[in-house]
């Protein structure tokens, strides 16, 4: 078993309900949704272009999927997430908006938010003793010669390429889009998360994702919100 932390909405938040029905399936409940014709692209083509996001489940990552270091549980993984939320509020991103990485669209910030950035480190850093090193064939998969020397270091140091300040808070929609359709569902996105984009996005829970084994879909396992969430609920 892998485990992940991510931000993901509520399991009722309307952003999640969208996002599952767009993705074809629910992390917290595992409902699977028909993708049906939009925008010009075929309901194949858009089950195809979102297969890869359907089996981590809608979410931003925060620290990426590992196994457990040895000497450590998962009974122990869940104290130490409580500990963190009990000491760390909630808090909004300004605006998010569909954004382009590479040939990957995904809700992203409109612009750095250093608080964000923050947020982000401290997740990596707080829970780094419960993460095993990668094997070299999870570096492997990462390709590392084709990194920049820093994210080479990251991935070694931290199992992930993308952290601290190569960091970029982003919540996948897509796998990778060919230039083709790209200006299509960049219309199709727009469209429908126009309730979302260019809006706060609240971010107010550390999540716990457990993928199985190698290759099952990710699903929630612990919905753990931050202190201003609880204090307001």
């Amino acid at each position: 078993m892998r485990y992940a932390l991510y931000f993901a909405p509520a399991a009722d938040d309307p952003l999640n309900r969208t996002a599952a029905e767009w993705l074809g399936r629910n992390a917290f409940t595992g409902t699977e949704h028909p993708k049906a014709e939009d925008g010009g692209l075929s309901s194949d083509e858009l089950d195809a272009l979102t297969a890869d996001p359907r089996r981590y489940g809608f979410h931003a990552t925060l620290k990426a999927p590992f196994h457990l270091a040895d000497g450590r549980s998962e009974a122990e993984l869940l104290d130490a997430m409580k500990a963190f939320i009990a000491k760390t509020s909630a808090f909004d991103i300004p605006s998010v908006v569909v954004g382009q990485l590479g040939h990957f669209f995904a809700l992203v910030p409109e612009s750095l938010y250093p608080p964000l950035q923050a947020f982000a480190a401290r997740v990596v850093e707080t829970f780094e003793p419960f993460r095993a090193p990668l094997s070299e064939a999870d570096i492997a998969r990462r390709k590392p010669d084709s990194l920049p020397p820093r994210q080479r270091e990251n991935l070694v140091t931290w199992g992930y390429p993308y952290v601290f300040d190569d960091f970029r808070f982003h919540m996948t929609l897509t796998g990778p889009v060919p230039e083709a359709q790209a200006p299509a569902m960049d219309a199709i996105l727009n469209r429908r998360f126009a309730d979302f984009i260019r809006r706060p996005l609240r971010i107010d829970a550390l999540v716990l994702f457990v993928e199985p084994e190698r290759g099952a879909p990710f699903s929630v396992h612990s919905w753990l919100p931050l202190k201003a969430a609880q204090q307001n609920g």
